[in-house]
């Protein structure tokens, strides 16, 4: 779980991703659980440079339209965020599994 303190420090992320999310035209709910997932995981990371930033708002995109049943492809979220796919691929089943979810089996 996350703190508010990580929602008020990220807002410009959380920001970031729901424009990503605008252009995909992803459903609320699949928007809700991305930005949870975001703020869940980037609670752990230090990167004064920002670039796991990017890479784990990305794969939460990817996560949270999986959960929520607004699935979009890896591609269309990496072009929407601005990552290479295999940034997404690398990362998403682990932001799942930290998060208590269990990644699909296919």
């Amino acid at each position: 779980m996350y703190r508010a303190r990580d929602q008020v420090e990220n807002e410009a992320w959380l920001s970031e991703l729901q424009q990503a999310a605008d252009r995909l035209e992803l459903e609320t709910g699949a928007r809700s659980r991305a930005a949870d997932l975001f703020l869940t995981t980037i609670s752990d990371i230090d990167d004064p440079e920002d670039r796991s930033k990017r890479a784990v708002a990305a794969a939460s995109l990817y996560a949270g339209s999986l959960i929520e049943g607004d699935q979009r492809s890896q591609q269309a979220v990496a072009d929407a965020v601005g990552v290479a796919r295999l940034t997404i691929q690398q990362r998403w089943k682990t932001i799942l599994e930290e998060a208590g979810l269990q990644p699909p089996s296919w």
